[in-house]
């Protein structure tokens, strides 16, 4: 694993949505008005609004920005009708990729989404391709340094399934979907923040990606990242340095 490290790309990616936090408020409003629609106005008895309502928090919206998009779903007068879609298909070196979207257009999310795999040598594939390399299930990141006794302790007291620490000093806490809101409040309790948190489609396999090849797919994630249908990427590539300084 020299050169790679999952405490970098995590570091990296952060740091790149920072960038571009216009379009980020963009898809967790999105994200907020289909929650609110789907499961009504209150997070606490919806928890996918209550996830979206903290990845809003997290990325300091303002709270009428959020209460606006929970209006609009809740009311069903946000002017669009979106559908969730799920799209899979391979980056460089075959790693795979899924791509999560939020659309009111099928046709125009499916051109774009395979024109940016295409454009950075990718491709799209067939559905069930590639899902079956990820896990459904909750995800904790804490930052190296973090205490792993004390995590540990409280995470599997909380429901967690599993506690790893990678050589960087990583620690990654998984649960089932089901209990990552039970884990979420155990560790506030505790005072323990994570600095990536939320249920994702965690890969089971790891591609490394080196030089050239980690920059053509760090492009492609993010051309990906950067469309305005797409909600979530999720790949299998780890890409080294080269890509995380680029």
């Amino acid at each position: 694993m020299a050169g790679h490290s999952k405490w970098a790309n995590i570091q990296h990616r952060k740091g790149r949505q920072d960038a571009k936090r216009g379009k980020l408020w963009t898809k967790i409003i999105r994200e907020i008005t289909v929650a609110a629609r789907a499961g009504g106005a209150d997070p606490d008895t919806n928890p996918r609004l209550r996830m979206a309502w903290d990845k809003a928090t997290a990325a300091n919206m303002p709270k009428d920005n959020i209460m606006r998009a929970i209006s609009r779903g809740a009311g069903g007068d946000d002017g669009n009708s979106y559908e969730e879609i799920r799209y899979e298909g391979y980056g460089i070196g075959g790693a795979a990729v899924l791509i999560d979207c939020m659309t009111d257009n099928r046709q125009r999310t499916v051109s774009e989404v395979r024109h940016a795999l295409t454009k950075h040598g990718g491709n799209l594939g067939q559905d069930g391709c590639v899902a079956f390399q990820f896990k459904h299930c909750g995800q904790f990141l804490f930052a190296p340094g973090a205490s792993e006794e004390q995590i540990m302790e409280i995470a599997l007291e909380a429901g967690a399934e599993d506690v790893q620490t990678d050589e960087d000093g990583l620690i990654e806490v998984t649960c089932p979907p089901s209990d990552y809101t039970a884990v979420k409040a155990a560790f506030e309790a505790a005072a323990l923040v994570p600095e990536v948190q939320d249920v994702v489609m965690k890969p089971l396999t790891e591609t490394e990606l080196t030089g050239d090849d980690a920059i053509r797919m760090q492009k492609m994630l993010d051309m990906l990242d950067g469309l305005d249908d797409v909600q979530e990427v999720y790949t299998t590539a780890v890409l080294d340095e080269s890509a995380a300084s680029d």
